[in-house]
């Protein structure tokens, strides 16, 4: 698919560690809520907000979505941040997709995430460089987005409605080429680390994640005990 700048695309990065069900189900709805004409997966190389945290090698992360999107034409997979040499920080990973990407690029994060913001690098330029696509996470209400001074003044009741479930989707205009769309999606219980914990114990693991996926895992001997 060609890219032009009436093209709307969404960026989902993560460790995907291993990519699993719910993280296709994030992006569809991520597609569907604003219309992306497509969703690149951005699978991390190495995540300074998880440095001291034990990773499957990058090339098996990559590889792994890889094949969970391979046959799905409106996802596609970039390696800008696996196959970096260094730590890989999202102000970086941005200015490189801009230049290589044309269109409207809405990244696509947690709320959890999203509210630890303002210790990215660069967080105030990051801000800046493309629109947010804000999704509700368990446990953790829309509300305290109003805390964020990197944001203009919030409308506190829609916060609370979409908190209360009375309301899907608030969009929060930063500038003239920037928003933050704030959005319920549909809960999932499946989660990395719980699939890795399973595969640990043995456990079934078939309905988690994409088929191509569970034989790679397998193939490759990936999350057992050594």
């Amino acid at each position: 698919m060609s890219d032009s700048p009436f093209t709307r695309i969404g960026l989902l990065g993560g460790t995907f560690d291993p990519v699993h069900n719910c993280h296709l189900s994030i992006a569809r709805q991520a597609q569907e809520a604003l219309a992306l004409d497509r969703v690149i997966f951005i699978p991390s190389g190495a995540p300074p907000h998880k440095s001291g945290e034990l990773l499957a090698p990058a090339h098996h992360r990559l590889n792994m979505v890889q094949h969970a999107v391979a046959d799905l034409p409106d996802f596609t997979v970039s390696d800008v941040e696996a196959s970096a040499p260094d730590t890989s920080y999202t102000i970086d990973t941005l200015r490189t997709l801009r230049e290589t990407v044309k269109g409207e690029l809405w990244f696509i994060i947690g709320l959890d995430a999203f509210l630890e913001i303002a210790g990215w690098k660069s967080a105030d330029t990051l801000l800046t460089l493309t629109n947010f696509l804000v999704l509700s996470r368990p446990d953790v209400p829309f509300s305290r987005v109003a805390s964020l001074a990197l944001l203009p003044s919030l409308p506190g009741e829609q916060l609370h409605r979409l908190d209360d479930g009375h309301q899907r989707r608030l969009d929060l205009p930063l500038g003239p080429q920037a928003t933050v769309t704030l959005l319920r999606i549909d809960p999932c219980g499946v989660s990395s680390s719980a699939v890795r914990e399973r595969i640990r114990k043995g456990a079934d693991v078939t309905d988690w994640l994409p088929p191509p996926v569970h034989s790679y895992i397998i193939r490759h001997n990936l999350y057992v005990p050594r």
